[in-house]
Formats: C-alpha cells, structure tokens, sequence
C-alpha cells in the first residue's frame, strides 16, 4: 500500500496536473493541436535527445545488452498486436496507430521517476532506464513516423522523409560529442538544458489538449485491447526475454519494470502530426497512464520476489 500512495503522489499525481493544464487551455482557447505537436516533433523532442545523449555515462556492454533486450522487445511486441489487430479487423492507419500504441511506451516522464523511486537513485539502475528512454526516442522518431508515413506517401518517400527530421541529427550530434569529449559552449548549452527540461511539459500539456477534444465513447474496445497489451504483455514479453538471455540482478529488475511503462505521449503527438486517427492514440495514453498506476505496482512488488 506505501507504494502504492508513492507512485500516485510522486508520479501520477505530476502527470495529471499537466495533463489538466492542457485540458483546461484547450476548452479555454482552442490551441492549435497541429502547432503544438510540431513543437514537440521539431524542436522539443531534438533538443532533449541531444542533451541526454551528450551526458549519458553508461559502457558499451551495458548499452549492447540492453539495446538486444529492447530490440527483441519491441519486435516482440510488434508482431503480438498486428496480429491481434488483424483478429479484430482493425485496419489500415488505426492498425499502425495500434501497433505503434503497444511498442512505444513512456520511458521518459514516467519511466525516469518510476526507476529513481524504486531503486533510490541508484547510478547503474537509471544507466539502464536512460539507455531505454534513448532508444525508444529514436525508435519512435524514426520507425514510428515512418509506419505513418508509409501509407499516405510510400515507403521510399517516407523513409527520405526521416532525413529532414531533426532528431536524426540530435542523436547523431549527441553521441559523437560525447565519444571525442567536445566541450558545449555554455551560451549553447544553457538554452539546450532549457528545452530538454520543457519536454515533459509541452507533451503532457499537448496531450491534455488532445484529451479535451475526445469522444470518449468511440472505439473503447480496440482502446482496452491496446491496453492491456502495453501494461500486461509488456511485461510478460521481457519477462521471458529476461529469463531467455539469463539476466540477472538489477539489470533484470530494472529492465522488467521499465517494459511496464504506458503508451508513450509522443506516440499520441506523431499520431496527430500525420492524422492518424489521434483520437485514438490519445485515448490509448490517457487510459493506460491511469490503469497503470495499479498495472506497475504490481510489477515494481513482483520484480522484487523474482530477482
């Protein structure tokens, strides 16, 4: 039960504030959702990458071990709901959209909390929770776009559509600068620390927007469907992964409760970008954020008897 009230008060208590803020502006002013998720997509989400990319600390056996667990992960996970999406008819941009909603999960916002109050801070545990949040940062910013764009503008166009995307070079310029120790100006990298600190609440505030046009009604069972994917076959996917490759300790801990994030927000931020079905994808965020607040206690509990 103390856990219980800790991860309300410390995480989703937070994360619903913000997410009120968004809602409130919205019914208040009409803000231009497009807008704000350009904002996210251009400029927020590129200078955050960069700055985590350009402090991370972690060796390349713990970067390797865990890129192959988030690699079969979300593989794993990809292949489960198309084919459950298929199962139940869901067609065309909605499939994507669905399947993007069960492989892209909050490591970020959600997950970075989650990690620091369980293992009180620990340096090699948040390693492993940084690396996740980077990978699935670049994941969904480039084979996540490219999913939506694939079926409007074709594969070809939509993979040369990555290129102009500004979070390619983010990572590109963040790891390299950080392999040969170039220092950052300060007059650059005061202004970068400014952005990468507004992401968590420019997405959350773009998602409460979003919440606050919902017809909530529409679509509920293809959004519990989603659901219990990212929140129970999450974890029961790296569950057997972690068993599989015969993970151990902190790393198994760390990696079984990071699978058991919910639906990631920018998810619902390139959803709205390219028109696909929002809506949805919305839905999918706000629903699993609240169910998770019981879903990732039980793994936190759970994660402790078994490693």
């Amino acid at each position: 039960m103390t856990e219980f009230l800790y991860i309300f008060k410390d995480i989703l208590l937070p994360v619903a504030i913000l997410m009120a803020i968004g809602y409130s502006l919205h019914i208040k002013f009409e803000l231009d959702l497009a807008t704000l998720a350009k904002l996210n997509i251009y400029f927020v989400v590129p200078g955050f990458i960069f700055v985590k990319l350009y402090d991370a600390t972690f060796g390349l056996d713990l970067f390797l071990r865990v890129l192959f667990f988030f690699i079969l992960l979300v593989t794993l996970l990809g292949v489960i709901s198309w084919l459950i999406a298929r199962v139940m008819n869901i067609n065309g941009g909605k499939r994507t959209t669905f399947v993007n909603s069960t492989m892209f999960f909050n490591s970020g916002n959600y997950g970075v909390p989650v990690n620091d109050l369980v293992f009180r801070g620990d340096a090699f545990a948040m390693s492993i929770q940084v690396i996740m949040l980077t990978l699935q940062n670049i994941f969904l910013f480039s084979y996540g776009i490219f999913s939506l764009r694939a079926g409007e503008e074709g594969k070809w166009k939509a993979a040369l559509g990555y290129f102009k995307m500004p979070v390619l070079y983010a990572m590109v310029a963040g790891v390299l600068l950080n392999a040969w120790n170039v220092p950052i100006p300060e007059p650059i990298w005061v202004p970068a620390n400014y952005i990468a600190d507004s992401m968590v609440a420019l997405a959350l505030l773009t998602l409460g927007a979003q919440v606050a046009k919902l017809k909530i009604s529409k679509g509920l069972f293809s959004v519990y469907a989603s659901i219990a994917l990212r929140l129970m076959g999450g974890p029961l996917v790296a569950l057997g992964l972690i068993y599989v490759l015969q993970l151990e300790g902190m790393t198994a801990q760390a990696l079984f409760i990071a699978s058991a994030m919910p639906t990631s927000v920018n998810s619902a931020v390139i959803a709205e970008e390219y028109k696909s079905h929002p809506e949805f994808a919305a839905q999918t965020v706000l629903f699993s954020t609240v169910a998770s607040m019981v879903t990732v206690t039980f793994v936190v509990y759970f994660s402790r008897l078994l490693f």
